[in-house]
């Protein structure tokens, strides 16, 4: 049996829940997005400048997301370094040419060099090589949140070895989703903290991961990608990103490799962002998406400037739980706001 399809055997019932509700998540989008296909462009394009500010600060470039708006709008950003900008260009034009072709591209090694090559693309040749393997030993290094190094996660595959172990993690990876082996899920996460522990190239292997991941679940049938980032989410969440790559890559060299951990965190990034694909999807035809007694409560509050949940709920003659049911649904659509804390805390209408 081959390593990679060991380390999914035997896999906690756990990560199987999570799977099966990820893909209930991806039925009820994708039902949603055939009914209301004008919505989508609307959401794509915040989507590219989200993920690239998260990608690209992930691994320590510092441009918050209106950096990368101005950035790609043309206007100069001369408090940054050259680095930061030329990052920034490559991730962007390349997520989206990704978000536009996914289908016409094959993951092969070929394929992988030249999407490497086009994330670096504004990167000087002298400083990395674009869309080759490695030819000297590199680290995976922790970054904090002003984009400093802060330790070292593991060691990487050595640069005489990576070209054998990339053909190897290809070629499993073309026949476990070919003949559907494993769940595509599992294959795709297999493969990802798998190219992560090899660190094929001598720089960009993070943000390529992170384009790598839209392709793959766009190609596997994932429709939500370009309308959450995924990237951000995983900034968001990055002391547990690293934590769990760390806790299931040390054990691979080991008899008993333990994939849970990267599942775990894996499968809760794409259910997250299902969610919060289904919210945004629902923000487009909102008001069809509420039951009788959440419209009662929006429109509730839209006849006062603020209101607490029992003032909702003795008006409306609705259960105090379902209130806050409501509450919270309007709060993921940005329907409304929360001002205030604790037993004061009241909701009002958000203003556009």
């Amino acid at each position: 049996m081959h390593p990679l399809d060991k380390r999914l055997e035997n896999l906690p019932a756990a990560i199987w829940t999570e799977i099966a509700r990820i893909e209930e998540l991806k039925g009820r989008w994708d039902a949603s997005a055939v009914s209301s296909p004008q919505g989508l462009g609307r959401l794509k394009r915040s989507v590219l400048v989200t993920s690239t500010g998260a990608s690209t600060r992930i691994e320590g470039a510092r441009l918050s997301d209106q950096d990368v708006e101005n950035l790609m709008r043309g206007i100069a950003i001369e408090k940054f370094a050259d680095r930061d900008a030329q990052e920034v260009k490559g991730y962007f034009e390349l997520l989206q040419n990704v978000f536009d072709a996914w289908e016409a591209l094959g993951l092969n090694e070929s394929t992988i060099k030249h999407l490497h090559q086009e994330l670096l693309k504004y990167v000087a040749k002298d400083r990395f090589p674009r869309g080759q393997y490695k030819k000297t030993a590199n680290k995976v290094q922790m970054i904090d949140a002003p984009g400093k190094a802060v330790g070292i996660l593991f060691d990487t595959t050595p640069a005489f070895l990576t070209p054998s172990a990339m053909r190897d993690l290809v070629e499993w990876t073309q026949n476990a989703l070919r003949r559907n082996t494993h769940h595509p899920l599992l294959t795709i996460a297999n493969f990802l903290v798998e190219f992560l522990n090899i660190h094929p190239f001598q720089d960009g292997n993070g943000r390529l991961s992170r384009i790598l991941m839209n392709l793959l679940l766009l190609q596997a049938g994932y429709s939500f990608m370009p309308y959450v980032s995924h990237e951000k989410l995983i900034e968001e969440n990055k002391s547990d990103y690293y934590l769990a790559l760390r806790t299931s890559q040390r054990t691979f060299k080991t008899k008993h490799a333990d994939l849970t951990p990267w599942l775990a965190f894996f499968l809760k990034i794409i259910r997250l962002q299902a969610e919060m694909a289904l919210d945004l999807m629902a923000g487009e035809q909102w008001a069809q998406t509420l039951s009788a007694k959440q419209l009662a409560v929006w429109q509730y509050l839209q006849t006062r400037p603020e209101a607490t949940p029992l003032e909702i709920a003795r008006a409306t003659n609705v259960a105090r739980p379902t209130v806050s049911q409501a509450l919270e649904k309007l709060l993921r659509l940005k329907r409304i706001e929360r001002v205030g804390e604790g037993r004061s805390t009241r909701y009002r209408v958000r203003k556009e």
